[in-house]
């Protein structure tokens, strides 16, 4: 029976590198699906993972309906067997309820790939609605690492080289160009996420380009550490 799956976990957990994995798999053994994605990196409607692989896709704006789009596509006589979801976590609500209706009366196994939380640590409404509806939630097996060298849980935005923890929701770093400010993303265990403590807000504190993790990962902050929060 086809199923709703959702993959998730933090940044640089490999969940571009599994769509595509999984299409490619899907595809060489004769099956047929769409593949979807939103606000990619890249800037363009494709798939693209950090380690270089890409693929098109069809961009989900705000106004996509799956629904729609399956009925149409099949009714033209196309054979899809498999939606591979991309970011996920940007989709609305009501795209997910689509994609679950797409599994329940097409049979059409859709896998939905995206962030969980996001920059404040608050679920992301697509997200959301996926833990919510969602037939499994599975976690990459690879697992992102914090600069200290423990599993990293959250996702940290980092503004002009200091971690905020206020702003808007969605703003896409690491496509280069056309931003006011540097915005990028780092993830960070939820030890070193509370403190706000990035790397390069260890290198500052330590005032050497070699992070101690046994000393900022275990030991309370000093009294007179830098307090990397100013900028929030």
């Amino acid at each position: 029976m086809a199923e709703l799956v959702f993959f998730s976990g933090t940044m640089d957990c490999g969940k571009s590198t599994l769509a595509l994995q999984m299409e490619h798999n899907h595809r060489a053994r004769g099956r047929h699906g769409l593949i979807f994605t939103k606000n990619d990196r890249s800037g363009v409607a494709v798939i693209t993972s950090r380690l270089g692989l890409e693929r098109e896709a069809i961009e989900v704006t705000d106004h996509l309906d799956f629904w729609e789009l399956v009925i149409e596509q099949t009714a033209h006589g196309r054979e899809i067997h498999y939606l591979i979801c991309d970011e996920a976590q940007f989709y609305s609500p009501e795209q997910i309820e689509q994609l679950a209706r797409v599994v329940d009366e097409c049979d059409i196994d859709v896998y939905a790939f995206g962030i969980m939380a996001d920059f404040r640590t608050e679920l992301f409404p697509g997200s959301r609605r996926l833990i919510e509806l969602a037939d499994r939630l599975q976690v990459p097996q690879v697992a992102a690492l914090c600069w200290c060298g423990r599993r990293a849980t959250h996702n940290a935005r980092v503004v002009e080289g200091h971690m905020v923890i206020e702003g808007e929701q969605v703003v896409v770093g690491d496509v280069g160009g056309g931003q006011a400010q540097s915005v990028e993303y780092e993830v960070l265990c939820r030890r070193h996420y509370m403190r706000r403590m990035t790397s390069a807000a260890a290198r500052r504190q330590t005032g050497s380009a070699d992070i101690l993790p046994f000393d900022l990962g275990l030991c309370p902050l000093p009294s007179n550490a830098v307090d990397d929060t100013s900028n929030t």
